[in-house]
């Protein structure tokens, strides 16, 4: 839930900026950036977390090799993807790679719900709603992408 009031409550505030005269947010593409990176830094930061990090880990598929490297080699997409979301010359690259990833990392959510497992302690999002909620991730990374900036 706490990726889902990032991206929210990031772009109405980024909004409401540009509203008020900061020129860089007037509109919805740079607002729904900040959004965006506010998620993903919250999310590529989890990646590196001592607690997070383990039950990341153990999110990841049992079919797929080598899983703390790629809970590493996400986190580090998802940091990068902070900064290339704030940059305007490569906001629309940056938000379409970061969808194809978090389409590639959807299933870690359906496998970690399959099985029962927790984050942070507490069961991870039923299934059903983690789907709801990756389509508004998704969709809001290609509106970066097709909104005028």
């Amino acid at each position: 839930m706490a990726p889902m009031i990032a991206l929210l409550a990031g772009t109405l505030l980024a909004r409401l900026a540009g509203l008020l005269g900061a020129d860089v947010l007037d509109g919805w593409q740079p607002a729904l950036r900040v959004g965006l990176a506010l998620m993903f830094l919250l999310t590529g930061s989890a990646h590196f977390t001592a607690g997070r990090r383990h039950d990341l880990v153990a999110m990841v598929p049992p079919a797929l090799p080598r899983p703390e490297l790629l809970v590493t080699a996400t986190g580090i997409l998802e940091l990068a993807g902070v900064v290339g979301l704030l940059v305007p010359a490569t906001a629309r690259w940056t938000a379409l790679g970061l969808a194809l990833l978090m389409v590639a990392m959807f299933p870690a959510n359906v496998s970690a719900a399959r099985r029962g497992l927790t984050l942070a302690g507490r069961p991870v999002t039923r299934l059903g709603i983690r789907a709801a909620q990756q389509v508004l991730y998704v969709a809001a990374a290609l509106l970066v992408v097709l909104l005028p900036g």
